[in-house]
């Protein structure tokens, strides 16, 4: 039993973080809500629901009779989120903020500010589990595998993971809305948030052009015909289909790589076309849960993106980061975004993609551009 340890939850708005904190509740946990603003650049009422998030979770705390804080991180999701958003685009990268916002705010500033109003430890909704052995705190996926969040949590270390809990890790999705909805939550049927949050409904093109002059350029087959023009490369990103602009019989084109240096999008025909496929990439700005990498030559699985299923590989360290060996080729590798590494049920780590490349010719082609 929990006793009287205090939480503080990040109450989002959301049936996730109202169900956690219902649980905790149950448990014995004396429970703070903190509901956190990461943005207000232009926050008005067509791109942001910030409000009513709030309003949302006002009542949710109301109705569990617990204190609700409200704290503005605007600023520091600015300084250390957005702007490494910006900064990678810019070169040409595809960048997953929300792993950011996970190491920078939600388990740095929020847990400090937890710490501030006399918390034991943070709780969210997120779905992960975490548990420990031999005094090592683990990371592990959420039970519900269509809603498993430990990929976006991957940069978290021994000090977030042992202060903080996971209490819906344990649950399925349909089973914590049936909670919310017994409980009587007004948002136990509320959409999930999708997407990221700064940008909200508008179309991602139109925002970034506010913050990133962009470069219009040549588009370009693998043998240098020219196929149309791209309006910047910030704009695509690899595997890409929509958006193109090229017509013409046969199968449709997809983005396969980026020439930075000459401003070129090359383009192939057909989704399973062999320059999509590389077997090989090198990762860098590695963190490794345990505080320890594995060993050199290890095996584990990975995933490149949030929606996929594990990968068998092998990890081989260098001095610029570790370069992984995929079992089989793996299709629209793209820079900037997270690789993240497992043993089973257990998330090791993870990096940041810098390269996608060949160990041999499995994928029929050399990459377009270094």
């Amino acid at each position: 039993m929990a006793g009287k340890e205090h939480v503080v939850v990040g109450i989002s708005g959301g049936v996730d973080s109202a169900v956690a904190a219902m649980l905790l509740l149950q448990q014995g946990y004396q429970v703070t809500g903190v509901f956190m603003k990461n943005w207000e650049e232009d926050d008005d009422q067509e791109y942001c629901a910030a409000e009513e998030d709030y309003r949302v979770a006002r009542e949710v705390c109301t109705q569990l009779e617990i204190p609700l804080r409200a704290i503005n991180f605007a600023s520091e999701y600015w300084d250390r989120v957005f702007a490494y958003f910006l900064e990678e685009y810019r070169a040409g990268r595809t960048p997953n903020p929300d792993v950011m916002c996970n190491k920078e705010i939600k388990f740095k500033a929020f847990l400090d500010y937890a710490i501030t109003l006399g918390a034991a430890r943070i709780a969210t909704g997120h779905y992960a589990r975490i548990d420990e052995v031999n005094g090592s705190h683990r990371l592990l996926r959420g039970k519900d595998i269509n809603k498993d969040q430990s990929y976006f949590l991957y940069a978290l270390g021994q000090h977030e993971l042992s202060s903080s809990l996971f209490p819906v890790g344990e649950l399925e999705k349909p089973r914590v809305r049936k909670l919310a909805e017994d409980a009587g939550f007004v948002n136990y049927d509320r959409k999930d948030s999708t997407g990221i949050c700064f940008i909200g409904e508008r179309r991602f093109k139109d925002f970034l052009a506010q913050y990133l002059p962009a470069q219009p350029g040549e588009i370009r087959d693998l043998d240098g015909n020219a196929m149309g023009r791209h309006d910047g490369l910030m704009y695509t990103t690899i595997g890409q289909r929509h958006g193109l602009g090229i017509g013409g019989p046969g199968d449709p084109w997809y983005v396969a790589d980026k020439d930075l240096r000459q401003n070129i999008l090359y383009v192939v025909q057909g989704q399973d076309h062999p320059a999509l496929y590389r077997d090989q990439l090198l990762a860098t700005d590695l963190t490794w849960i345990s505080g320890q990498a594995p060993a050199n030559h290890a095996s584990c699985s990975a995933k490149i993106r949030y929606r996929q299923q594990d990968t068998p590989c092998t990890l081989e360290f260098t001095d610029n980061g570790v370069n992984v060996n995929f079992v089989q080729a793996q299709r629209a590798i793209t820079p900037g975004q997270s690789i993240v590494f497992y043993d089973g049920d257990v998330c090791l780590g993870g990096g940041i993609i810098q390269s996608p490349q060949n160990r041999s010719t499995v994928a029929g082609v050399a990459t377009v551009a270094a």
